[in-house]
């Protein structure tokens, strides 16, 4: 082994107990963090705010880099954030921000991978096992007041089993997104889309078939 090898997989090492060290210290303060402890050490160094009544799970072999500041989990009172087995929040391209409002859900399926995607609920949010939710993506369950006589809402957000949501897509209050769907980039979802449905535009709008996604990226 050369040295700069060498030098690597210590500096690697490193990194790793030190991720995990604040990890333990965060479940030391915080009772409602629970961190699998097979869960990337990455997690150790993310902007992690959780109010006195708040949950976040992270779970078995849960993924994301080792990035300082790049990865954001906010959860407020009553409310919680769920990471499961195998879910890959990824900001090599971009940050990711989960914000889990008073008494709202979050919920990162197994192997979701969330590439450089905001989140925001107010009531919830579910992604379904392996969906992919693509850079600069938002994902909001909730408006704000436009004026005096119309008042902003909160309605949940569903990602289905196998979907992949392109870039720069926002995902609007009370949509449900099908299983194995494809969302074009720039898109604007504003209603349901049915499974297998190839959808994009603004408003997105059904423009043909997807087959099985089972095995996709």
């Amino acid at each position: 082994m050369d040295a700069r090898r060498a030098l690597r997989i210590a500096g690697m090492r490193l990194r790793a107990l030190n991720g995990r060290a604040k990890l333990a210290g965060l479940r030391w303060l915080h009772p409602g963090l629970q961190v699998d402890e097979s869960a990337a050490p990455g997690f150790g160094v993310a902007r992690i705010s959780l109010t006195p009544d708040a949950k976040l799970r992270i779970g078995a072999n849960a993924a994301t880099e080792y990035r300082p500041g790049l990865l954001s989990l906010v959860v407020y009172d009553g409310a919680e954030i769920e990471i499961a087995p195998n879910a890959w929040l990824r900001t090599e391209a971009a940050p990711v921000t989960l914000v889990a409002f008073e008494g709202a859900r979050i919920v990162v399926g197994p192997e979701v991978m969330l590439n450089g995607c905001s989140v925001s609920a107010r009531r919830e949010v579910v992604f379904e096992r392996r969906a992919t939710i693509g850079p600069g993506s938002r994902i909001y369950d909730f408006t704000h007041d436009l004026d005096a006589e119309r008042p902003g809402f909160a309605a949940p957000v569903a990602v289905g089993e196998c979907t992949w949501v392109a870039s720069d897509v926002t995902v609007l209050p009370g949509v449900t997104i099908g299983a194995h769907c494809v969302i074009g980039a720039r898109s604007v979802v504003t209603r349901d889309v049915p499974p297998h449905t190839l959808a994009f535009g603004a408003p997105a709008a059904p423009r043909g078939p997807i087959g099985d996604r089972s095995r996709a990226r």
